[in-house]
């Protein structure tokens, strides 16, 4: 639909995201709800929970499939799961999806081309601040819910044309829940917290010293002159003479006793329960036996409790896209990384039980297959192992 492409993008004000453009509350906010999301992105763990999110499902191998009976076989992912967008990689279209869905609670695209049996081979994703929708849900004539009304800005969209994708539903809704939204009051605190930290660091924090004379009555004057020469020599770090009438305190305090620094430490820990991600991965703590487990078993739990969840909500609504009986899978395992010991036994008990082939085994090292074919069987090793004839001799 080049026509509708050019009508909703080639038109209306760019504006590049830049810190000035981004809005930042410079005090706390009346009205948390009033938070923006570009706001919101100025709080470290709010930008490292959608970073960390996004980044790992757009690296994760996506698999085409098509199921026959009771089993399933790969497809290539030539045409759309390849070149997915009009703009930028298929990295770049999974990227946008999650933090769309992280920070919005809503990834809405468009189709804008479809193939010559009307499935979708380029789709768009539209800032979702931009798109309305009808989410009353109204009842039709025959009592079934009528399909919703999208709008983008003042066009009405086709809906058979809008993929719509919600993180948090609720019954009888069609507009997902967004996280900012939702606990503006977390992430206007946090923000208030982060200011006050860095209007603590601007000012010093507290006095570096004090400077006392305990014999001499000086003016003010001469008090202004003797704190300006003690800062310019502490600035320059260089040595300080005095005479003995005078007497210097210095003042220090322990960044961790400050009080922002625990709220920061608590407001990343909540945040991390807010998208079900590990709180030390952005800034928070973590404590019981989680403190003690591998890298691998921290991987293999970030996997489990934290992406997991998110690949099946892409997953269900991609395979949509596709003919009956096809579907698609992220390749999860392809985030856990295991030493190359633990990996090559892996590999020899996947060959041993029949479970993948020698080829297999190989391209997963990015190595050729084996020449003429020796390299194709799934036969279990101890099979190949029996001599001729064991069967018959054991019947």
């Amino acid at each position: 639909m080049p026509n509708l492409f050019q009508r909703l993008f080639g038109r209306g004000e760019q504006r590049a995201l830049t810190p000035e453009s981004m809005s930042f509350p410079s005090a706390p906010l009346a009205d948390p709800t009033a938070l923006s999301v570009d706001g919101a992105l100025r709080l470290a763990p709010v930008f490292a929970a959608g970073r960390l999110l996004a980044s790992a499902v757009s690296t994760l191998p996506l698999q085409r499939y098509r199921k026959v009976g009771n089993r399933r076989e790969k497809l290539p992912n030539a045409g759309f799961f390849e070149n997915p967008a009009m703009v930028g990689t298929y990295r770049d279209w999974i990227f946008k999806s999650v933090t769309s869905l992280a920070y919005q609670g809503n990834a809405v695209g468009l189709v804008l081309e479809r193939d010559d049996l009307e499935y979708a081979t380029k789709i768009e994703w539209l800032n979702p601040a931009d798109v309305r929708v009808d989410d009353s849900m109204p009842v039709g004539k025959v009592g079934s819910p009528t399909d919703p009304v999208w709008h983008w800005r003042d066009v009405r969209l086709p809906t058979e044309d809008v993929l719509h994708i919600p993180w948090f539903t609720l019954p009888g809704r069609v507009w997902g829940l967004s996280p900012i939204a939702a606990f503006a009051v977390t992430t206007s605190t946090g923000l208030a917290a982060q200011r006050f930290a860095d209007d603590w660091y601007k000012s010093g924090g507290v006095p570096p010293g004090r400077f006392k004379n305990v014999n001499q009555t000086i003016t003010q004057a001469q008090a202004t002159a003797i704190k300006q020469r003690l800062v310019a020599s502490i600035r320059s770090h260089e040595p300080l003479v005095y005479g003995s009438d005078w007497d210097y305190e210095a003042i220090t305090v322990n960044p961790g006793d400050a009080k922002f620094v625990e709220a920061a430490r608590l407001t990343a820990t909540q945040i991390a329960a807010i998208y079900g991600v590990p709180p030390e991965f952005i800034g928070g703590e973590t404590g019981g036996t989680y403190t003690y487990s591998s890298p691998e078993q921290r991987q293999i739990e970030f996997v489990q409790f934290a992406l997991l969840p998110w690949l099946v909500t892409l997953e269900q609504p991609f395979s949509r896209l596709l003919p009956k009986n096809q579907y698609v899978k992220f390749n999860a395992d392809a985030f856990v990384r295991v030493d190359i010991g633990t990996r090559y036994k892996n590999y020899l008990t996947a060959r041993q039980m029949g479970k993948n082939s020698i080829d297999e085994i190989r391209a997963w090292e990015d190595e050729a297959p084996l020449p003429g074919g020796q390299g194709q069987d799934y036969t279990p090793l101890q099979q190949l192992a029996k001599p001729a004839g064991a069967a018959k001799e054991t019947e």
